[in-house]
């Protein structure tokens, strides 16, 4: 299993380019959101950080839009879809759906109040 820090910004290129530049993250993935990146996967020997815009959230997971977010957890499953059980009565605050990049992911309000974005890759 794999855990992915999503930073919240307001735009992702400064945060991208101190990553990038100062601690020798590369780009992986880049996801327009209009005019501007939405969201940007980075990696560094191994170890990953996403950045995703505020507008690119509100966007993408409409039920999330009023939160006051700083981060967001996601995490790699091998099947999100078995998990149904094990997430029992947590707060599902985007309920299953397959991306655009193909993936099929929910997001659920872990009992501290936190976000916990799970996924699993979808079919090839």
């Amino acid at each position: 299993m794999k855990a992915t820090p999503i930073l919240v910004v307001d735009a992702v290129e400064p945060s991208r380019q101190f990553f990038c530049d100062r601690l020798g993250y590369e780009v992986i993935v880049d996801m327009p959101h209009g005019e501007t990146i939405g969201f940007s996967l980075l990696q560094n020997a191994g170890a990953e950080i996403m950045l995703q815009t505020r507008s690119s959230i509100a966007a993408d997971m409409a039920s999330l839009s009023g939160e006051s977010l700083q981060s967001i957890v996601y995490i790699d499953v091998p099947d999100v879809e078995t998990l149904t059980d094990a997430l029992g009565d947590l707060e599902e605050v985007v309920p299953l759906r397959t991306t655009a990049y193909g993936a099929r992911e929910r997001f659920v309000r872990e009992p501290g109040g936190n976000i916990v974005g799970l996924s699993s890759p979808g079919a090839p």
